[in-house]
């Protein structure tokens, strides 16, 4: 992977208010972050052309089709994809990738589980790979989608095996992941009881007709009329 530049500070390359992407998105997500890093120069020629022209692996959309289908204007779109085709010309990224995204940014804990869930919540296709369309598609909706559009992706983050439903196992999966990627140095402290209480707390409120298992429904149902659980389950939101 290519290492931090001298230029870039705590892991942000300095970028001109006129590039598009905010100073606050850019603080709120490391995937982004990381992506800036990797966007350098290129001189005269355009992205637009490396979209339509360059002879990679996987050949992304058109960038007027990705502009709308996202919430990303034209001048992000090519910042975004200039920055990931630098790091990964194959025009696709690998799990190991999101783990050592990960890890530079959360040295202080373990962060492997938490990139292999959220690689796989990225990795639409289930196909092992994550392609620019999958990068911008799910990074619009996290920073820039409805309520109901993060829930629904956050419901697909928490469901492990893609079966529809949410059990208390892989919810509490996801936030021991969360927990051992903040490492030892929260404060205060957290136990190490402390994800299996409130998966129990969530998971009971969420449950309404005690099957075991919760639904989209009942999931973004529940979120939206519990501030408490809206709150904790927007904990993912902080560390993409």
């Amino acid at each position: 992977m290519t290492p931090v530049k001298d230029h870039c500070v705590g892991g942000v390359r300095r970028v001109r208010r006129t590039d598009g992407i905010s100073r606050k998105l850019l603080l709120n997500c490391c995937l982004l972050r990381r992506v800036i890093t990797w966007a350098t120069p290129r001189g005269k020629d355009s992205v637009e052309d490396e979209l339509e022209l360059s002879s990679v692996r996987h050949r992304p959309e058109g960038l007027e089709q990705l502009e709308s289908q996202t919430r990303f204007n034209r001048k992000e779109l090519q910042i975004l994809y200039r920055g990931f085709k630098n790091e990964c010309p194959s025009g696709v990224v690998n799990e190991d990738t999101f783990k050592e995204i990960y890890a530079q940014f959360f040295p202080q804990g373990d962060a492997s589980m938490y990139a292999h869930f959220l690689f796989n919540a990225f990795d639409t296709d289930h196909n092992g790979s994550v392609s620019f369309e999958d990068f911008v598609m799910g990074m619009s909706i996290l920073l820039r989608g409805s309520v109901h559009e993060k829930l629904n992706w956050a419901f697909n983050l928490y469901d492990i095996n893609k079966d529809g439903y949410i059990t208390k196992e892989e919810m509490l999966d996801i936030m021991k992941a969360i927990y051992d990627m903040m490492g030892k140095w929260t404060y205060p402290i957290l136990k190490d009881e402390t994800p299996k209480q409130h998966v129990d707390i969530f998971f009971q409120k969420m449950d309404k007709n005690r099957d075991g298992v919760v639904t989209m429904d009942e999931f973004i149902d529940c979120c939206q009329n519990d501030e408490n659980i809206m709150r904790s389950m927007q904990l993912f939101e902080n560390v993409i």
